[in-house]
C-alpha cells in the first residue's frame, strides 16, 4: 500500500461560473489545489541525484574553507608589490602545496614557493604568478605593481557556512551535487519518488509486438508517455491496454491505487456508450472534466479513485504528448514535492503565416531553423511524425492573431519542459 496523504474529494472541482477554463487560469487551479503525494527520506548525497529537497539546505562549511592559491607562483605580503618598478623578496626554503601546508609564518621582505590549491601560510595574501618572476634559488625579482590579494581564493569566497544552498521542493541535479559536497552536505532529506502509472484504454488498442487485425492500432500513447514522464523525473509503472468494461477498469484503478502516487491515461473520458472510464469515475469516484480552451487537448478529465490522483488526457497522440508536457507534467511535479514550474520562451521571428482564432491557447509544433521559428506542415493531433520533427512549441495566446512571416512569436524548446 502507497503511504500518501489524502487529496481533498472535491479538489479538482471548479470554481462557479466556470465553462471554458482559459490555459493561465487552469495553471493557477493546479497549482493551488495539489500538495505532495510522498513522504520524506534520508539519502545520502551520492545517491541523491534527481530528487526533490524536503527541506532546505544550508552549508555546513565554507568553500574554500581556507584561502589559497590559485596559481603556481611565489606568495608573500601583498603591500610590498603596491608600486611600479623592481621589487626583490628574499625566498624563504620550502613550500606550500595542497594537502601540504607551510606551518610557519613568513615574514615581510620573504616570499614562499606556492603552488595551485595551497593553503596561504601566515603573512601570506598575494601569490606573483611563476612565469613573470626572476629567481636564482635565494630571492626573486619582478616587477610591480601588483594589487594585494592578487590570484588567490579567500576562504568563504564561494560558499558562506550556514548559507542557503538550496529551497524545499528543488530537484537535485550532477552540478548541485558538487555544491552540496563543497559546503559540507553529507545526507538529506528528500521525497521518495513519485510512482506514476500509464494506462491506455481501448478494445482497437493492442501493443507493438502484436499483429494488427483489421480494425486495431497499436498504442502509441503508452509508450511515448511512460518514456516522457520518466525523462521528467517519475518513477513509471506500465499498467498497459485496458479494455472498454467497466469491470476490468474498475479492476484496474484498483491496482492503481495500491501501486501507484499517480495516474495518467488515454482515452475512454469522454461521454460516449464505451466510455466507462468517466462512468466509474462519475458513479464510485470524483470526477471532473475540465474544458481547457486550448489546441490540441480541449477535454481533460480530473478525479479521484480510492484517494488516487488521475490526469486523464486526450487519446490523439499529439494532443496527448502537449497536454502531459503543458499541464500533467508540472501538476506531477507538485505532487512529487517540487514546485510548480512553467518553462521560459524565447521571442523569435516566424518563418510562417497563420490566422488564428480568438478564444484560445495554441501550441504548434515547431523547430528553429536559422533562427526563426517554423511549424510543422499539419496541426491534425494525429500525426506523430510532427512530433519527431518538431524541438518544441510555439505558443499562441487567447487573442485573435494573424502572423505573418517576421512576427515575433513565442517559442518553447522541449528542453524547456
Amino acid at each position: 500500500m502507497i503511504d500518501a496523504p489524502d487529496l481533498r474529494d472535491d479538489c479538482f472541482a471548479l470554481p462557479p461560473g466556470f465553462d471554458w477554463i482559459p490555459v493561465p487560469k487552469v495553471f493557477e487551479l493546479l497549482e493551488s489545489i495539489l500538495d505532495v503525494r510522498v513522504r520524506a527520506l534520508s539519502r545520502p548525497l551520492a545517491d541523491a541525484c534527481g530528487n526533490v529537497l524536503a527541506e532546505q539546505i544550508f552549508a555546513k562549511c565554507c568553500n574554500p574553507p581556507h584561502s589559497n592559491s590559485a596559481i603556481d607562483g611565489y606568495g608573500f605580503a601583498g603591500f610590498q608589490s603596491e608600486y611600479s618598478g623592481s621589487i626583490r623578496l628574499k625566498l624563504l626554503k620550502g613550500r606550500a602545496a595542497a594537502g601540504h601546508p607551510f606551518k610557519r609564518q613568513v615574514p615581510n621582505g620573504y616570499a614562499l614557493r606556492v603552488l595551485t590549491g595551497a593553503i596561504l601560510p601566515e603573512g601570506v595574501d598575494t601569490v606573483v604568478l611563476q612565469e613573470e618572476v626572476n629567481t636564482n634559488g635565494d630571492e626573486l625579482a619582478f616587477r610591480g605593481p601588483l594589487k594585494t590579494g592578487k590570484n588567490t581564493r579567500l576562504a568563504g569566497e564561494d560558499i558562506k557556512i550556514g548559507q542557503l544552498l538550496f529551497d524545499k521542493g528543488h530537484t537535485l541535479s550532477p552540478p548541485d551535487l558538487a555544491v552540496l559536497a563543497a559546503g559540507g552536505v553529507r545526507k538529506l532529506s528528500v521525497f521518495a519518488p513519485l510512482k506514476v502509472g500509464i494506462l491506455s484504454t481501448g478494445d482497437e488498442l493492442i501493443n507493438s509486438d502484436e499483429d494488427a487485425q483489421k480494425g486495431q492500432i497499436y498504442d502509441a500513447n503508452r509508450q511515448m508517455l511512460l518514456a516522457q514522464l520518466k525523462r521528467a523525473g517519475f518513477q513509471t509503472i506500465d499498467l498497459g491496454i485496458v479494455k472498454d468494461s467497466p469491470e476490468n477498469i474498475r479492476g484496474m484503478l484498483d491496482k492503481a491505487a495500491q501501486n501507484c502516487h499517480a495516474l495518467v491515461t488515454t482515452g475512454g473520458v469522454s461521454s460516449g456508450d464505451e466510455d466507462h472510464m468517466s462512468a466509474l469515475l462519475s458513479s464510485e469516484g470524483r470526477l471532473q472534466i475540465w474544458r481547457i480552451a486550448v489546441k490540441p487537448g480541449r477535454p481533460m478529465a480530473m478525479g479521484l479513485w480510492k484517494g488516487l490522483p488521475i490526469f486523464g488526457l486526450p487519446g490523439n497522440p499529439v494532443a496527448a504528448f502537449v497536454c502531459a508536457l503543458v499541464f500533467a507534467q508540472p501538476a506531477l511535479r507538485v505532487l512529487a514535492g517540487g514546485t510548480w514550474y512553467r518553462p521560459k520562451g524565447y521571442m523569435v521571428p516566424a518563418a510562417f503565416s497563420k490566422s488564428k482564432k480568438p478564444g484560445r491557447h495554441e501550441y504548434l509544433r515547431a523547430r528553429l531553423t536559422d533562427g526563426k521559428a517554423e511549424v510543422f506542415d499539419s496541426e491534425g493531433s494525429g500525426r506523430t511524425l510532427g512530433l519527431t520533427w518538431a524541438r518544441g512549441l510555439v505558443e499562441l495566446q487567447k487573442p485573435e492573431q494573424s502572423i505573418r512571416p517576421g512576427d515575433l512569436v513565442r517559442y518553447i524548446p522541449f528542453s524547456e519542459f
